[in-house]
């Protein structure tokens, strides 16, 4: 007999499956990112429907690994020096406006509770790992443009991460600002010695291994990927932070080989993370999913309209004043950022998960802001696809 954990994995791996048959079949009518239908399979055949999906330690074990590589994938995304300079300088300034806003929405509701703060953090999030293969399926990654994406993306996964430490911490917070101090400095070091030259016998094994069962390169980015998620648990802060921090030390690492290496390491970590582990961990986020709870308090539903606004309002709204006059960008460009800046999903599973564990807010009110984020990741990125592809033509046509 197949026990109801093995009938569990079972049923996610074919719904990872099955989410880009799916999305290559409604492609002829609407694009709806891939995470969307991996979070509604999950919907379909957890608790709330078929009850095909039951949740225990080990399948929202290797769920939780997926979200690590989901973050580490974002940090290793990141290329410095693409987005030095006014690319990064506009993103700082774009998520601190957007962090003071949410505050001010959620003292404006709840006052300063901690149930407001949860809800101001997943306000001030951006789905990095989400819409990078949007835009980088659009051709706009190595644009101005994608540069600058690359840069709202960052600061809108990485500063909410550092931000839970602060919200979520029982320690006092000079001891949580050292901490994080700490964490940064080791991983800055890490960094430094990634971008080293490599010494010519792991130069030798790294190549000779690529294509071996060895794959010594992969080993390493896995060592490097845990050791950093145990150091960050070690110093009491979200595993997600040294997920992140993993993936900007792996990126300077394998920059600093050959570029061919390069890419076959990089195809390797795509076939890892978006081949099994993060679907997997999204699956999961829709079985978990309390929609019963969700339809049965009408208080919530109404949540999913205003929190959808919301996030236009406080992630996408400052990175428009703040783009709207930037030389690099052309007509349409900076709204387009704006809507790419709201689309946040990813971390606010995770931000509401927690919320939930410390009785911050109801598993109703995580269910409505999740499946706003869900929607924020199915309306606002196509529409800026639009938008980039409008400014393309007109650019084409003035040439022309």
């Amino acid at each position: 007999m197949i026990d109801s954990t093995m009938t569990g994995v079972l049923v996610i791996v074919l719904a990872a499956v099955l989410s880009p048959i799916v999305a290559d079949a409604a492609g002829r009518f609407v694009r709806v990112p891939n995470v969307v239908l991996e979070i509604l399979l999950g919907v379909v055949c957890g608790p709330v429907l078929l009850g095909w999906i039951k949740v225990d330690d080990l399948i929202d074990a290797i769920a939780q690994f997926g979200l690590s590589m989901l973050m580490f994938m974002a940090g290793y995304e990141i290329e410095f020096a693409r987005i030095k300079g006014r690319p990064i300088r506009l993103a700082i300034y774009g998520w601190f406006a957007s962090l003071a806003l949410a505050l001010l929405v959620a003292l404006a509701t709840n006052g300063f509770t901690l149930a407001a703060q949860v809800i101001g953090l997943a306000l001030c999030t951006t789905a990095l790992g989400t819409i990078l293969p949007m835009v980088r399926d659009a051709g706009a990654l190595p644009t101005p443009f994608g540069s600058r994406v690359l840069g709202i993306g960052a600061l809108g996964e990485f500063g909410p991460i550092v931000a839970m430490a602060f919200v979520f911490s029982e320690d006092a917070r000079w001891h949580t600002v050292t901490v994080i101090g700490l964490f940064t400095v080791i991983a800055i070091v890490a960094a430094v010695m990634a971008a080293r030259p490599r010494h010519p016998l792991l130069a030798r094994l790294v190549d000779s291994t690529m294509s071996s069962s060895g794959q010594l390169a992969v080993r390493i980015v896995m060592v490097v990927l845990i050791a950093m998620i145990a150091m960050a648990h070690a110093f009491g802060l979200d595993v997600l932070l040294g997920a992140f921090a993993a993936g900007i030390v792996i990126r300077l690492a394998v920059a600093s080989g050959p570029d061919d290496e390069e890419h076959v390491i990089s195809a390797k970590l795509d076939a890892i993370g978006f081949g099994f582990l993060i679907p997997f961990f999204f699956v999961v986020s829709g079985a978990k999913l309390d929609l019963k709870a969700l339809f049965t308090d009408p208080h919530s539903l109404l949540l999913i309209p205003v929190f959808l606004v919301a996030l236009l309002l406080v992630r996408g709204l400052p990175t428009y004043l703040l783009h709207r006059r930037d030389p690099e960008l052309r007509p349409h460009e900076n709204k387009a950022l704006a809507l790419f800046a709201a689309a946040g999903l990813p971390l606010i599973v995770v931000i509401t998960n927690t919320g939930v564990e410390e009785g911050a807010i109801s598993t109703a009110h995580a269910a409505a802001m999740v499946t706003a984020g869900v929607l924020s990741v199915m309306i606002y990125p196509l529409v800026a696809l639009r938008l980039y592809r409008s400014a393309n033509r007109e650019c084409e046509d003035l040439s022309a």
